[in-house]
């Protein structure tokens, strides 16, 4: 049995020697150019009060529906590239759309790319409901997310709050870094440092979080399409908090309506996979979208209908 000491040191030593894992940009890498769109319909960023006293943006999308459709974005970004798919769900009548700028995300965050702690995120989703409920109190909640926005949203199904949502929907969903459905890399957009993040996963183990602060992952975002507003890499407190503390026993805690939705030319995912690995832990309705890529999924027409048939069934 290895001593406490030795399992200290040997994580403390890839730590300090990790790298970033190179990624050689390729055409398949993902196709940021299609959240390049005019967003002057853009809701104004609004605050909310997390219970540590943070001030939390999101962007409202006013209906008359009695539903309630939280939306999560993915890695690196933030809420402004659910703008086409809000403004089609809100002004059809099919939900009020909440789209918040995740902690240390977004325009002008207080720590870009970090957190305070590990399910930090679930605390302030759980929050933005409480505030959601007051304003909307006989409204169906339904969290849904992008990308690693669907990650969050299942950890967030799997946490001890996952009942106050009634509904969920997934748009290509990351589930981790080595579930089947994913590539390698996640097609190219994510560097992750793997010693760093093995070495700081042990001192986790034991109760050790001094170094959580440390980033372990940058991501490959072109410069051409950069405003400022991106976040290219995470801490690892950040970067654990944002995916499935364990997809399986997530997937399996989700008993509510699910709907997951992801496109056949998804460069990050494999998309055949998800049906046939979400169908063993749980009931979805799951929709593959011809010739749509991993942004597509959100800002292409192709979501639409499946989205707007989904809620009206939901209403049902």
């Amino acid at each position: 049995m290895i001593s406490v000491g030795v399992y200290l040191c040997v994580a403390v030593l890839l730590i300090a020697v990790g790298k970033p894992t190179r990624v050689v940009p390729n055409e398949n890498n993902l196709k940021f150019s299609e959240l390049m769109m005019d967003y002057q319909e853009l809701p104004e960023l609004q605050k909310y009060h997390a219970r540590d006293g943070e001030e939390l943006m999101f962007r409202y999308y006013p209906s008359a529906s009695n539903k309630v459709l939280i939306l999560l974005h993915g890695s690196g970004y933030h809420s402004r590239y659910f703008m086409t798919l809000a403004n089609f769900i809100s002004t059809r009548g099919l939900a009020r759309v909440y789209t918040p700028d995740l902690r240390g995300h977004g325009p002008s965050p207080r720590h870009r790319g970090d957190v305070d702690y590990i399910g930090q995120f679930e605390d302030d989703i759980a929050d933005l409901l409480v505030i959601l409920r007051q304003k909307h109190p006989h409204a169906k909640m339904i969290v849904g997310g992008h990308s690693s926005g669907g990650g969050l949203a299942i950890r967030f199904a799997g946490s001890r709050y996952g009942n106050e949502a009634d509904a969920y929907v997934l748009l290509s969903p990351f589930l981790k870094y080595n579930a089947p459905t994913t590539r390698p890399q996640s097609g190219g957009w994510a560097q992750p440092n793997i010693k760093r993040i093995i070495g700081l996963s042990m001192l986790n183990a034991v109760g050790v979080r001094r170094l959580n602060h440390l980033p372990v992952i940058h991501f490959n975002m072109p410069e051409a399409v950069r405003d400022a507003t991106e976040t290219l890499s995470y801490t690892y407190r950040l970067n654990a908090a944002f995916a499935p503390k364990d997809y399986e026993k997530d997937l399996q805690s989700i008993q509510k309506p699910l709907l997951v939705v992801v496109g056949t030319a998804d460069e990050a995912f494999y998309a055949d996979r998800f049906g046939p690995l979400i169908s063993q832990y749980t009931h979805a309705q799951v929709e593959m979208l011809e010739g749509v890529t991993h942004m597509g999924v959100v800002v292409g027409p192709e979501v639409q209908p499946v989205i707007k048939n989904w809620l009206e069934k939901l209403g049902e």
